[in-house]
This record gives C-alpha cells, structure tokens and sequence, in this order.
C-alpha cells in the first residue's frame, strides 16, 4: 500500500495534561474508549500517540486493550525527543514503558529536545493520519495547535470533549 493509502487508516490522538482537564479521568477513558470504538468500526486499524501523560497514553492503553481481541489493531508511539520522560514520576515512567514495550513501532520525532519538537510531533501525527481524536476544552496550548493544524489540512478532527469548542 501506498503512504496515502495507509494514512486512510490511521488515526492519532491529541489531548490536554490531566491537570488541565475540567472533567474526571474515568469519564475522559470511557469517551476516549467509545471513540476509539468508533474508529475501529470506521475502519482504523493504526493508532498514532504522542506519549504526554494523560490523553496519550490514556489511549495508547486503549489501543493496546483492543488489539488483544483484533490483531489487526496497530499501536505507534511518536516522541517528541529522547528522555521526554526523565521527569516524570516513577509511575508514570512506568505506564509509559509498559506501553512502548507492548507498541508496534516506536519512532523519536527529534533528536534532542528544541522548543518546538512536541509542535513538531504533532505535526508529525497529524501528516500521517486521517482523523485526530481530541480532547480540547478551548484553553491554548499545544492541543489547540494540533487541532487548528488539523482542521487546515483538512484531516477530521473528533473532539470528545465537547464538538463546538472553538479554534
């Protein structure tokens, strides 16, 4: 298959930290969960994430959890850099390469860290994929980038937050 045969079947996902987030975590896995769901009914069988805490990986576990009953289902972590984990804490850090050991293809997006390389994940995501789903509650950041992104390259954006949130 072709590059832009491939893409009509990927699908990355874009979301705000947990501490940004205005409903509970359970509440985000269950809409994450039915639009992954979703997805998967519409065709998608390779998921792309970028790894943050909270939304990212959220989903990747999602994935991971649906591929083990289709094994169609393909997972992709994209880093923004090398060591983009260092800080966080031991749980975290754990979940997280839980998830990489588990993915199908691990790929760092930037060779070290600049200011603009989760943008460039992003973009990255986005240019490989035929749908975003978002968990964007309106507030600015790197989540708004990649929807407007998104909607400019005319690649369908699923905001499981609330639909009319505007960019």
């Amino acid at each position: 298959m072709s590059e832009k045969e491939l893409r009509l079947h990927r699908c990355c996902f874009t979301g705000h930290r947990p501490e940004k987030l205005n409903i509970s975590e359970r509440k985000v896995k269950a809409l994450l969960k039915s639009a992954i769901e979703q997805a998967i009914k519409d065709g998608y069988t390779t998921f792309i994430t970028g790894m943050a805490r909270g939304i990212d990986m959220w989903a990747a576990e999602i994935v991971l959890k649906k591929r083990r009953r289709n094994a169609n289902i393909h997972l992709i972590c994209a880093f923004p850099f090398e060591g983009f984990e260092s800080r966080w804490n031991a749980t975290d850090r754990e979940n997280y390469r839980d998830i990489i050991d588990k993915s199908d293809l691990t790929k760092y997006i930037c060779a070290h860290y600049s200011p603009s390389c989760f943008q460039i994940r992003n973009t990255w995501m986005v240019d490989r994929s035929a749908r975003v789903i978002a968990a964007y509650n309106g507030v600015g950041g790197g989540t708004r980038n990649t929807v407007v992104y998104a909607k400019r390259k005319h690649v369908e954006v699923k905001n499981i937050l609330e639909e009319g949130v505007p960019c």
